[in-house]
């Protein structure tokens, strides 16, 4: 007679399970790339069977483009919040600016540089990836517009100011799959001397050391 004992499986709320094989998916694409997100793939790292991924994604390619925007949309969430605590726009733009460096933000780097390159033959991630484009823009648009009405700001059309910041931080970002190492201080800071400049704010206030300026101790105590 055999002694082992069955296991029983747990039955998740739809809900649940597929946020658990979206988030599954996502860590998959930040670590790997977009092209490791198949239904077999994300059926292993849960051990289950693929049939229970294709349940709720019958397409890959859905799939794919779920995991890349919840990817995104968590990175715009810690990065630019909605809800932004209490605070400054100047605090709040450095803060962000000084979040846009480091291994965590390369890996989103990468992952951007890699749906934009397969968006070209994915139409499903095509759409994915313009609409998180667009909340980008909406979300930092949003905070220059603020800064402006509260006058510590200085532009004539915050929306093209917006533009320009990101078009740096995303060239800077094609360097992730590299490196920064090699890339001068003013390059590095490329970002901070564009946003300072077309936003009419004084150079280092968006880097400054905390209480030497405007601004920067809402960046500085900022996690």
């Amino acid at each position: 007679m055999s002694s082992s004992v069955q296991r029983k499986r747990i039955r998740k709320d739809p809900a649940a399970r597929r946020a658990e094989i979206v988030d599954a998916a996502a860590a998959v694409a930040l670590a790997e790339g977009l092209e490791c997100v198949t239904l077999r793939r994300i059926a292993e790292e849960l051990d289950v069977r693929p049939g229970l991924i294709s349940h709720y994604f019958p397409s890959a390619e859905d799939l794919v483009a779920e995991a890349f925007g919840s990817a995104a949309s968590a990175e715009i969430d810690v990065l630019l919040p909605a809800e932004r605590p209490q605070g400054t726009p100047t605090g709040h733009l450095a803060r962000f600016l000084g979040h846009t460096t480091g291994e965590a933000y390369d890996a989103i780097s990468r992952l951007w540089i890699n749906a934009r390159h397969l968006s070209r033959y994915r139409p499903v991630l095509r759409e994915r990836v313009t609409v998180q484009e667009a909340a980008w823009r909406a979300r930092l648009e949003g905070l220059v517009r603020e800064g402006v009405e509260t006058g510590e700001f200085r532009t004539e059309d915050p929306l093209v100011t917006t533009l320009q910041i990101l078009v740096v931080l995303d060239g800077l970002g094609v360097d992730a799959n590299v490196g920064h190492e090699d890339l001068p201080d003013a390059v590095a800071r490329m970002a901070f001397i564009t946003a300072e400049r077309e936003l009419g704010l004084e150079p280092g206030t968006l880097s400054r050391p905390a209480g030497t300026g405007p601004g920067a101790e809402d960046a500085a105590d900022s996690p």
